[in-house]
Order: structure tokens, then sequence, then C-alpha cells
């Protein structure tokens, strides 16, 4: 059985009083109390600076909701779409470190024509945007890059891939998910239990508290409340404890990124709280996209699946199970477990160097699955 590890549930432990509170009335005044407690005091999130990409590229599309990132070496041939995270932290941990990033890693394994999808914070007019409002923005994105794209979709940007490639199968040649949270109901994990055992009005106290957005810097506050320590870090990173200037400065250039925090639209963020955890509906086969109902069996594409053995907010069985959701052929259909944590699929040193370069291979191949 899946076991989130005991660091990670740590982080959650001030969150016990709450869930524990005999009324939902006294949940709501613990949250409220301790969130502008949060509100008041998070300087190590208030002290970053925007993380920068560390790969050249250009702008290629803005909109309000996100902004087309092109790392491309070249114009021709079907453009790979990297989807990162739509959650609290900058799409810069695809581009994090120099020497040690999936953008340089994908590039440098073929993947020629490749674009990043950067969500934008969220502003003030935006907070009653919802989940379809981003999938209109990606399908914005698809369309401009010719309409056919293959798709990666890490963590939160997975779900959101998968939601695409049901609604749009025709647009999305080949499909990679990593460490993505799809069939909630598979086993428990950090977050789906989390969910599970904490009342609606938890959620809504957040939004209320952002005046309809979820603030990043008060979220952070309250997911991990406590300083990162080298050892997560090098955990992540998958780096050795060497002590060398390098390693000094991934540490250094990691907790900036970790306290750069991004506003959450709140509608948005409620929403998938209730439809894609609490109730699975996008696994279950209930979802409607856009105006229409939407089938995981409607995507027949070849698909790649990677977790990590140690995952702390994803349980893998919560990933894997995609395979007997979907309609791709069985022969189309590649697993990939790596050691590790969550964080590692995309920034861990052996991962980038040792996974991803096959995964590349695989979305290159004209003739299947590599």
């Amino acid at each position: 059985m899946y076991q989130p590890l005991a660091s990670d549930l740590t982080r959650l432990a001030f969150m016990a009083p709450a869930i524990a509170a005999a009324t939902l009335s006294e949940t709501a005044a613990l949250v409220a109390e301790r969130l502008t407690e949060l509100s008041l005091g998070n300087s190590e999130a208030g002290a970053a600076d925007e993380p920068a990409w560390q790969t050249p590229h250009r702008v290629a599309l803005e909109l309000k909701t996100v902004r087309l990132r092109d790392f491309s070496l070249t114009s021709e041939g079907l453009p790979t779409l990297l989807c990162a995270p739509l959650s609290l932290h900058s799409a810069t941990v695809v581009d994090l470190l120099p020497g040690q990033s999936l953008v340089a890693t994908l590039r440098e394994a073929g993947l020629n024509r490749l674009f990043v999808v950067d969500w934008r914070s969220a502003t003030d007019d935006m907070r009653y945007l919802r989940i379809d409002d981003y999938l209109a923005s990606l399908n914005v994105l698809i369309d401009h890059l010719g309409g056919a794209v293959n798709l990666i979709g890490l963590c939160q940007g997975g779900w959101l891939s998968l939601l695409y490639s049901a609604r749009f199968p025709a647009k999305v040649h080949k499909l990679v998910l990593g460490g993505a949270p799809i069939d909630l109901a598979a086993v428990d994990s950090a977050i789906s239990t989390l969910v599970k055992t904490t009342p609606p009005e938890f959620f809504d106290e957040l939004v209320r508290l952002g005046k309809g957005r979820v603030n990043g810097s008060r979220f952070l506050g309250l997911w991990a409340p406590g300083k990162l320590s080298s050892d997560d870090i090098r955990t992540a990173l998958e780096i050795d404890e060497d002590g060398s200037d390098d390693d000094r400065e991934a540490e250094a250039i990691f907790r900036n990124w970790f306290a750069w925090t991004v506003d959450l639209p709140g509608a948005y963020y409620l929403e998938t709280v209730e439809r894609i955890f609490r109730r699975n509906e996008l696994a279950a086969g209930t979802m409607t996209a856009l105006g229409q109902p939407v089938s995981l069996a409607e995507i027949k594409t070849p698909l790649y699946l990677l977790g990590a053995h140690n995952d702390e907010l994803v349980a893998p069985t919560q990933l894997l199970s995609v395979a007997g959701l979907v309609g791709t052929d069985p022969s189309d259909i590649r697993r990939h477990m790596t050691p590790g944590g969550h964080l590692g699929l995309f920034l861990g040193q052996r991962t980038l160097r040792t996974v991803w370069p096959r995964i590349a291979a695989w979305l290159n191949a004209t003739d299947g699955p590599a």
C-alpha cells in the first residue's frame, strides 16, 4: 500500500486541529485564525524574487491566463507542448537550474520544436475563472501551434492535459503524464486523504481570505509552514552532499523557486477540489468539459505514464490506473517508475539524465512507441 513519507505528513500536521474540530463552524474559525496569522507573517515567501528561466526562448503568444514560451530550435515538425502544473509555484520548475533542466534535456534529446505552457498568476479580475477557461486557453495555444501536438502534462498539468485529450482527441498525437493525480479513488495519497477528510468550509475560507483568489504565499505557509531543509532539497534535486559551489547555487535557486508563489482563481481552485479530487469525475467518466461530456475511453493516442515510487503527493497507482481507463491499445502504453519523490520527476538529476531522453525518443519515433 502507498504510504507518504513521514516528513511530508509533518508538513500537514498543523491542519489536524481544524480537521478534528467538533463542528464545521469551529473548523472555519480555526482556519480563519491560522490563515490570518500566515498572511501577516510568511516572510520567506515575501522575500523571494521571480524565478528566472535558464534556457533562451521567446514568448510566442500571451493571453490573460497564460504565456506560450517557445524554446524551439526549428520551425519544422510536430511541436511538443510541455504543460507545467497550474498550481502555486512557477512554471520555471521545468527549466530551473543551469545544467539540470527538463527543457534543456528534451531539446538535447532531439525535441527541437518545444513549447512550454506558463500559467500566469491570477489577478483580481480572474477570480471567477474555472476549469473550462483554462481548457479553452490550452486549446488556443494548441491551435496556434497548428492544431496537433505531442503533449506532456506534469502534476496538476497532467490531469488538465488528460482532460484536454479526452475533449479534443484528434489534437493530441502522443501524451505523456508525469506525477499526475488522475484516479483519486484508486488508492489514498497525501492530497486525496487531505481533501476527503477536510470539510469544504476549509477550502471556502482560503478563497474568502484571498478575496476570491487563493493567495499563493498564504497557502505556502499553510502547506509547508516550516523551512525546507537542505536534505529535502538535495532529495528533490537528486544531488549528493559535496558542498560544491554548484550545489549551493542549486539549493539557493530551489529555495527561491519554492518561496515565490502565484495566485489561483478561487472558482478554479474550488472546482478542482470538488470535481477532480473529491468526486473523482475525470476518472469516473462523469465530467463535462466545454459543454460536452468527456470520457477517457475516447483517448486512443499512445500514452507514456511516469511515476515516482516515493511520490509524497500523488500515489503512483492514481496515475498508473489511467491505463485501464483510456481507449489506447495496451501495446501503445508505456509505464516507467523512478526512485525518489514527486519533484524529482521534473527536477531530479538522475531522472533527467536517464528517463527523459527515453521519453523524448519515444515522442520522436514515427512508428509508434519506442
